[in-house]
Order: structure tokens, then sequence, then C-alpha cells
């Protein structure tokens, strides 16, 4: 025969309070998945957005040169129909932003972004081989 052990729920134990970590709040967010693919002209990147609509995607470079990438998960609560009432909820929603450092190679006024079956997608286009800055060592004679 197993012992049974009882929980007494008014009378918390010394482990109980020790070991509980109901004071600190709850985060269950977490990153998108993100693909990166590279071929002759261009890199693309796939960002994991499902359900997300395009409205609620911001891509954009910022002051330092880096693609920032946000997306804002708006939930509209409407209570159209009073016969039910939810017990539990369990969807989570959340905002997320990212900054990326660009490769030498993108052409920064050429990037464009589209929203396709939960995904994100942000085409990074490389510069010709002409326009690219090449840096190198002058020897001084």
């Amino acid at each position: 025969m197993l012992p049974v052990m009882f929980k007494n729920s008014w009378f918390p134990t010394v482990f109980d309070d020790f070991m509980s970590n109901d004071f600190m709040p709850r985060a269950y967010t977490t990153a998108p998945a993100v693909n990166v693919k590279e071929d002759e002209k261009s890199y693309l990147m796939e960002v994991a957005a499902p359900g997300i609509k395009k409205e609620f995607c911001r891509v954009s470079i910022n002051d330092d040169g880096n693609l920032n990438i946000a997306i804002e998960n708006k939930l509209e609560h409407k209570e159209s129909e009073k016969k039910h009432h939810y017990l539990r909820r369990e969807f989570s929603y959340s905002n997320y932003e990212q900054s990326y450092t660009l490769p030498d190679d993108v052409d920064k006024e050429h990037i464009s972004a589209k929203v396709e079956n939960g995904v994100l997608f942000v085409t990074l286009p490389k510069m010709c081989k002409e326009e690219q800055k090449l840096s190198r060592m002058i020897e001084i004679g």
C-alpha cells in the first residue's frame, strides 16, 4: 500500500513557501521563429507570425542602418454573443520587436516586405558588385 499525502491548503508548509513563484509575473511569450535564406541576388527573411495581419507589422531601417521588425498583436474584445462566457482563456497575444544588423552588401533602398499565410517575408536585395563598398589597405611607399 502506498502512503497517501494530504495537503492542507490553509496551512502552507515552509517548503511550499520557499519554492513558490506566485510572486513572480508569468511570461508566456516567445520570439517568433526566423529563417534566413540567401541566393546570388538577395537574402530572404521569413518571420513566423501565424494569424497576423499586415496592418500589425512594421519593417523599417533605423538611424544606425539596422533592420527593425515589429509585430503588434491587437486583440479586439467583442461581446457579440451574450449567451456564452469564457471560464478560462489561454490564448496569448503579445508584441514583438527586434533589430537586426544587416550585411554590408544589402541594398537598403530596395528592401521589401509582405505577409502571406502567417509568414512575414522580408526581401533584402544585394547590391550589384560594382556598387559594393570596397575597403582595403593602401600600402605607403
